[in-house]
């Protein structure tokens, strides 16, 4: 598919360097336009329906996270580009879904693009329709530690587990929520054959209780219950494949 995309970068030389590599090796990238610094980002992400930003991290009169903060909840997937490797962390928090180093290496910009690219086709797959999941409903039980013994959970039941630090919260689909001393990684490891999907750092959820995505940013699922949680940048691709 035709990937829409802006650069946003205040150096003119930086900006060449990527629209080339883009034009030679990444054809499936359609450049509408180029910025220097925040505000005239802003205008073209409000002129264009895009699929994909490339964002400098440090520009005059402003830097990405200010320009993130202006837009809002948007359509358009992010891919960070910086020489400073001690952005990495707020990126990720920021939902980019990439996160190149200055200089640029080609391998990284197509694999970021085939990552958006893969994103987009999966997000156009499931638009408008039904959530269905591929797979089949939950089954089985999962032991979770107490300090007498411990409890037995039908998993059907678990509509979602968020991380405490080194806690994890369950919440049922009785409105009850467990506290267990165990980490989201281990429950992430416990249920990997049970249709449950990490969507974020710090929740993994119950496939067969999303019952609707909503595009942005970092784009968010809602469960049966109503609750609404994040999916990050990272995080996205693996989710959306769960669905038909």
């Amino acid at each position: 598919m035709k990937l829409k995309s802006i650069i946003v970068e205040d150096e003119e030389t930086s900006r060449e360097i990527l629209k080339n590599y883009l034009k030679k090796y990444c054809p499936n990238v359609s450049v509408l336009g180029e910025a220097a610094n925040v505000d005239e980002a802003l205008v073209l992400i409000r002129n264009h329906e895009l699929d994909l930003v490339f964002l400098d991290v440090e520009m005059p009169y402003g830097n990405a996270f200010d320009l993130l903060e202006k837009v809002g909840d948007v359509n358009f997937e992010t891919v960070f580009v910086t020489a400073y490797n001690h952005y990495a962390i707020e990126a990720l928090n920021a939902h980019a879904s990439y996160y190149l180093m200055k200089p640029i290496s080609i391998d990284e910009l197509i694999k970021a693009v085939d990552y958006v690219a893969e994103i987009k086709t999966k997000e156009e797959a499931l638009q408008n329709q039904v959530l269905v999941p591929k797979t089949k409903a939950v089954n089985g039980k999962i032991t979770i530690p107490q300090q007498d013994g411990f409890e037995v959970l039908e998993t059907a039941n678990i509509l979602y587990c968020k991380a405490d630090d080194n806690y994890t919260e369950i919440y049922l689909n009785n409105s009850k929520k467990k506290l267990v001393s165990k980490t989201l990684k281990y429950f992430e490891d416990a249920l990997k054959d049970s249709s449950f999907a990490r969507v974020h750092k710090s929740f993994l959820v119950n496939v067969n209780e999303v019952t609707k995505y909503k595009k942005g940013k970092g784009g968010h699922v809602v469960l049966s219950n109503g609750k609404e949680i994040m999916v990050s940048a990272s995080k996205k691709s693996n989710f959306l494949s769960y669905f038909k």
